[in-house]
């Protein structure tokens, strides 16, 4: 779940290009979240059409669960070691 709750298949049905999605989620944390504070500056704009500025948000909001998705991953990664490594663990 995005941090605007959308769902990425709320994202693919709001009209994002189902490749252009699978791209998103192949990229690295960094690279999304650079991606995100890009799009995020041109949303502030004041010369951004209204048209335009929907589409970009929708980008936003992919990145911005591209971002959340990795994190996750992370931390369960971080579980797991920590579970790994207690006395005891096989």
């Amino acid at each position: 779940v995005a941090a605007g709750g959308g769902t990425s298949r709320e994202t693919e049905a709001a009209g994002l290009d189902p490749q252009w999605l699978q791209e998103v989620n192949g990229l690295r944390y960094q690279d999304a979240r650079t991606a995100l504070e890009l799009a995020m500056a041109q949303l502030q704009a004041p010369e951004l059409e209204v048209e335009e500025m929907a589409d970009l948000y929708r980008r936003a909001e992919a990145y911005a669960e591209r971002c959340a998705a990795v994190l996750e991953q992370v931390e369960q990664d971080v579980v797991e070691w920590e579970a790994a490594a207690e006395p005891g663990a096989s």
